[in-house]
């Protein structure tokens, strides 16, 4: 439809850490019971090293977590926000910079590679150019511009540390073997167009794990059909599956796992006044305690912030059934059995 998808392919590629997948499912399994291990009063392995972290978009629990997790095993991090204190970057390759962009981004990796052991970034969608979202070019720029391990912090596509709490939070709650599991991944309301790569990730992550995943949305409020097959594929490896619907409550029926997330439509790329309409008559796809009480017995997640008795109400984020503030949490657990494997080199 809009062409195939950017590869990250550097020659270090299986030291990075793009889309969750790298380790497989066993290695990825792996790194949840050592976040749980952590998060019981296992010693984090010190490490030495020096971790470059580049924001260029907000965050909370990413830039919380991802710092108390790089003291805790001993890596020195800096923190960067281009344009706050640091340099405005150009990211355009072969851009003339008459504009007010001061340093482009392929110098900028370049001297961090020099200085540092470990880079990170996080560069949100754009949510207007279907073509630029899909190459996820900032991502692409740091894994072509550093010989060094590239850690997403969340991409135009993915957000693969998001998706390695959310399988802790499964392992915790579901045990060991998450191959067969029911989730179900819904759609929510929410006030503005948001970016995919959250549900692109609980979708992969899903599949990856062998779970019986279920995407519900409303007609319009499709994800990136590459994302979809790709995650089909590896669903069936695994001895899963992914299938759709479009009836909120119908889809959550017998659900171990309910995740809620807003998202914007691929098929509505360009399009943003025009959801923005349909999004507004949306509101009966809240999470409400009625429709979780269709599950079976699932708990519910969310990568945080959430808009409270939008996306999902009161009762249900305060319940007894919410998973959300734990997964929060196992964020900085998450992250640090991750660059415990980094600075090993896997």
């Amino acid at each position: 439809m809009y062409g195939p998808p950017a590869s990250l392919t550097a020659p270090t590629r299986a030291r990075h850490w793009l889309d969750g997948t790298e380790l497989g499912r066993d290695g990825i399994l792996g790194l949840a019971h050592r976040a749980l291990a952590l998060r019981s009063g296992a010693q984090p392995r010190k490490v030495r090293g020096r971790l470059a972290t580049v924001f260029f978009n907000p965050s909370l629990r990413t830039r919380a977590s991802v710092e108390l997790a790089a003291q805790a095993v001993g890596l020195h991090c800096v923190e960067l926000v281009p344009g706050q204190g640091v340099w405005g970057f150009e990211t355009r390759p072969g851009a003339v910079m008459d504009g007010t962009a001061a340093e482009h981004i392929a110098d900028a990796v370049r001297v961090l590679a020099e200085m540092c052991d470990i880079l990170a970034v996080r560069s949100f969608a754009g949510l207007t150019d279907p073509v630029e979202d899909r190459a996820d070019r900032v991502l692409q720029a740091f894994v072509d511009h550093a010989d060094r391990p590239i850690v997403s912090l969340e991409s135009a596509r993915w957000h693969p540390l998001q998706g390695l709490a959310d399988t802790a939070t499964w392992v915790s709650h579901l045990g060991g073997e998450l191959r067969g599991r029911r989730l179900t991944l819904t759609w929510a309301p929410h006030p503005k167009a948001l970016p995919t790569a959250v549900p692109n990730q609980v979708l992969l992550s899903a599949a990856l794990q062998g779970m019986h995943v279920t995407v519900a949305h409303p007609e319009g409020f499709d994800l990136d059909p590459l994302v979809v097959s790709r995650a089909t594929e590896l669903a069936v490896q695994s001895g899963g599956s992914v299938q759709h619907s479009s009836d909120p409550d119908a889809a959550v029926e017998g659900a171990s796992v309910v995740v809620a997330k807003s998202w914007s439509g691929w098929s509505g790329y360009g399009r943003r006044e025009e959801e923005a309409k349909v999004r507004a008559g949306l509101g009966d796809w809240c999470m409400t305690e009625e429709r979780m009480a269709k599950t079976s017995g699932a708990g519910l997640m969310h990568c945080l912030p959430i808009r409270r008795n939008v996306v999902a109400t009161d009762a249900v984020l305060d319940g007894p059934h919410s998973w959300v503030h734990e997964t929060a949490g196992l964020r900085m657990w998450t992250t640090m059995a991750l660059l415990e494997r980094l600075v090993e080199g896997w």
